[in-house]
């Protein structure tokens, strides 16, 4: 019999979520950097082996809503525990407090239910191995009856044993997408994701959160190549300042970086074209936010 099910990624902003996502699918799907909060829509990535199929929910970081965006990532993070056969909790190992774990746990412990749930103690290839069995045992004396797996998506430690974990805890389904399906997500989401992920990658701190791409145009031209039109937002003059640079020398750096990373995705020629625009405020604009997430 087939196996099919929704495993839901969770936990704190920076605790390697996006990172596993892509080590388990063995593709770089979600957008990875070493900025905090950078996913913001659940992403769907499906992995089809043998007679099972996992959906994966990557979520936005586990975090109090200050403005209208962190709201909407907070219900996205919600609908995922809801709609999870299987969660898993991910633990920055080298960040580990006990405090905040029991401050999540008594916020999600209604989403759980009887569901399966899987502490994850990630990035443990970078702790001493004594240091990470204490916090491990600390963690099953609070939250007892739950198997623990310590994994680093780097190395690839008890991946496949987290993978087979999962398996045993889906239940029994045909699979819900064709076995060559990878995500949900259109094309278009992933290039507008690729262009801000280089985006934060080039100004560090210059350039916070308020950033979004909107890809407005995508079609496919002459010889096969696509045309893509995006607009990079901003809230504040100062930032598209940052963003365009001296004689345009920064967007343009930008550009470049991000046509050779999409047309590597896409496997094909694309023609890049972008804009600055500003938005004033749109992290705080229902309306805006609504259109466009």
């Amino acid at each position: 019999m087939k196996k099919c099910g929704y495993v839901t990624l969770f936990g704190k902003p920076n605790s390697g979520k996006s990172t596993l996502l892509n080590r388990l699918l063995n593709y770089n799907l979600s957008i990875v950097t070493r900025k905090v909060q950078t996913t913001r829509n659940k992403i769907s990535g499906v992995l089809t082996e043998n007679n099972y199929q996992i959906i994966f929910l990557d979520t936005p970081g586990f975090l109090a809503p200050k403005y209208e965006l962190q709201k909407f990532m907070l219900k996205e993070l919600n609908s995922s525990l809801e709609d999870a056969d299987v969660i898993l909790n991910l633990i920055d190992a080298t960040a580990f407090d006990m405090n905040v774990q029991i401050d999540i746990f008594s916020k999600i412990r209604k989403s759980i239910g009887t569901k399966a749930y899987i502490p994850l103690f990630t990035k443990s290839d970078l702790l001493e191995e004594e240091k990470l069995k204490n916090f491990i045992s600390l963690y099953e004396k609070e939250f007892p009856g739950f198997e623990i797996i310590p994994v680093s998506a780097l190395t690839g430690k008890n991946i496949d044993l987290l993978k087979n974990t999962i398996v045993e805890k889906l239940p029994e389904s045909e699979f819900l997408f064709d076995e060559e399906h990878l995500t949900d997500k259109p094309e278009k989401f992933f290039v507008s994701e690729i262009i801000r992920k280089n985006i934060l990658e080039q100004f560090r701190e210059e350039i916070p959160y308020s950033v979004f791409v909107n890809v407005i145009e995508y079609k496919e031209r002459e010889k096969g190549k696509i045309y893509i039109h995006a607009e990079i937002i901003v809230e504040r003059e100062s930032q598209k300042i940052i963003i365009i640079g001296r004689k345009g020398a920064s967007l343009k750096k930008i550009g470049e970086s991000s046509r050779m990373e999409i047309e590597k995705f896409l496997g094909k020629g694309i023609f890049l074209k972008l804009f600055v625009k500003i938005r004033k405020d749109w992290r705080n604009n229902p309306t805006f936010l609504k259109s466009n997430f």
